[in-house]
């Protein structure tokens, strides 16, 4: 059993505690590239969500008060995109920075708007034919209505070249048709910012270097400047976290 928060437990074996630790910032994981969803994208979306250390909301009061602590944040339509019967419409602050830049590019290609049907979904509030593992209920995930012709081909391009990066993983689902997005925060910030040179909140990255010394290890580097293991093993390409002396590091 592992405790996701606010008395909210799922249950996990090896295999997905495994596979948790396992998933790299930028894949880490065998793709079938497909819309098609399986247990497999399951699996990788509880481990992101048990990675992330998300809490599954279970009512409508923990919602309102992550809102307050600045854990989710406010989603409106705009110009590109709007929200269709959005119940919540708040979300993590790295899903409203996918939305914004999707649907910025979705407009120049197809001439409209992105539609949004979900985003947070609290327990209590979830559809009876949604899934026990959705990850609606930790904010990471988003609904989006399915279009029609060559905006759809663009849509479903783009979500495919994004989940090869390791960032998201989507799903179409049938009833009603939609696609289900999950969206890995810190691998889809790390990635707008090597485009960008901004994290999620729009504000610059700010890199520094550090000199290993002897007796060093990759995880006390990480703890010491406060910056995730996963974060920094990413920003300076390492395939492990084997360090030497004399050896430069970036640290975001």
């Amino acid at each position: 059993m592992i405790r996701l928060g606010l008395g909210t437990r799922v249950r996990a074996g090896l295999g997905l505690v495994c596979l948790a630790v396992s998933v790299g910032l930028f894949g880490g994981y065998a793709s079938a590239q497909s819309l098609r969803g399986s247990r497999g994208a399951l699996d990788l979306q509880t481990a992101q969500a048990v990675s992330h250390d998300f809490t599954y909301l279970g009512e409508p009061g923990q919602v309102h008060r992550f809102v307050a602590a600045g854990y989710l944040v406010p989603v409106d339509s705009n110009r590109d995109y709007r929200l269709k019967d959005v119940s919540f419409p708040v979300a993590r602050p790295e899903v409203r920075l996918f939305i914004a830049r999707l649907a910025s590019q979705y407009r120049r290609a197809c001439g409209e708007r992105l539609v949004v049907t979900s985003l947070t979904r609290p327990l209590s509030h979830q559809p009876r034919n949604a899934s026990d593992r959705s990850v609606h209920p930790t904010g990471m995930a988003l609904d989006l209505r399915r279009p029609a012709g060559r905006c759809r081909r663009w849509l479903e391009r783009t979500l495919l070249s994004l989940e090869s990066r390791g960032v998201l993983e989507a799903t179409a689902e049938r009833h009603p048709p939609h696609y289900h997005v999950a969206v890995f925060p810190e691998q889809y910030a790390f990635y707008v910012g090597r485009l960008t040179g901004l994290g999620s909140s729009g504000s610059p990255i700010s890199l520094r270097s550090y000199t290993v010394r002897r007796g060093d290890t990759l995880w006390q580097i990480a703890r010491r400047y406060d910056i995730s293991l996963r974060a920094l093993r990413q920003v300076n390409k390492l395939s492990s976290t084997r360090i030497r002396p004399g050896q430069r590091l970036t640290l975001p």
